[in-house]
């Protein structure tokens, strides 16, 4: 098409200018969003964990490698003589899973290092948790502690099994979002040893004040109390913020989702 005095019509790329302007390239698409790759130091929470857990298992593990059934800080019913031993390889095995736990919920190397990521998570299920949860099964059984922590540590372990076990069969057929679910419950269960053991602290000094009254004296019946009481709340509260957490990651997940497909009103003119 050309104007009415003949001349041709400007190109979109010629100018007043006796120097024609490069066009501008276009602007970069922007990824979606929670994609981005996540900093190291931006989960100030990964080093502090990973330091309790060390220094957890640096003061549990020495009593039980030591082949010494007399270090163990857990007294061995007499109905069941390879209490040690099982209790031995159970804290083994569990300190395996926590500390490869740790590593497998860093986010920055599970997103930098995806082979080293599955590598690890298979010794975390294979070598911590599958084995740590059966000797578990058979420790809290046994437990010299009383009917109360019996049961919460049954539960614990057939719960450690089975949320273990549903990460990675969900893994293995590669529905990912599922698994990392799956995984955070595990996790959580697997750190609940720690929490289980301040809570005991917790409830020992807190009960002292009550051993010549409520407890008549009997100082075994004050600590079975406590120990049940934490174990319990070892597992629960920590499985409980486990759920809240992915819930709220979930909810500001279909937020974003939500404003994506929001689409701006045209204007009217």
């Amino acid at each position: 098409m050309t104007a009415l005095t003949g001349s041709p019509e400007p190109s979109p790329t010629s100018s007043l200018s006796p120097h024609p302007v490069a066009a501008e390239p276009p602007p970069a698409r922007p990824g979606p969003p929670g994609r981005a790759r996540p900093r190291w130091w931006r989960r100030p929470w990964v080093a502090p964990l990973a330091v309790v857990a060390v220094a957890f298992v640096a003061f549990s593990l020495p009593p039980y490698v030591s082949l010494d059934p007399a270090r163990s800080r857990v007294p061995a019913p007499a109905f069941f003589p390879p209490h040690y031993v099982v209790l031995s390889l159970h804290v083994v095995f569990g300190s395996v899973a926590m500390l490869t736990g740790c590593l497998q919920v860093w986010p920055w190397f599970r997103e930098r290092h995806p082979r080293a990521h599955r590598l690890v998570g298979r010794v975390y299920v294979l070598g911590g948790c599958l084995p740590a949860g059966l000797l578990g099964l058979v420790v809290g059984l046994v437990t010299p502690f009383g009917h109360v922590i019996r049961a919460s540590n049954v539960l614990l372990a057939l719960l450690w099994l089975g949320c273990t076990i549903a990460g990675w069969r969900a893994a293995r057929r590669r529905g990912f979002v599922e698994h990392r679910r799956w995984m955070v419950r595990s996790f959580a269960l697997t750190m609940s040893i720690i929490t289980n053991r301040i809570h005991t602290a917790v409830l020992l000094v807190l009960l002292e004040p009550e051993l010549m009254t409520t407890y008549h004296g009997d100082r075994a019946l004050l600590t079975q109390t406590a120990a049940g009481l934490g174990g319990w709340l070892g597992w629960v509260l920590p499985l409980l913020a486990a759920e809240w957490w992915l819930e709220r990651g979930d909810a500001r997940r279909r937020a974003r989702r939500r404003a994506a497909t929001r689409t701006p009103a045209s204007p009217v003119g």
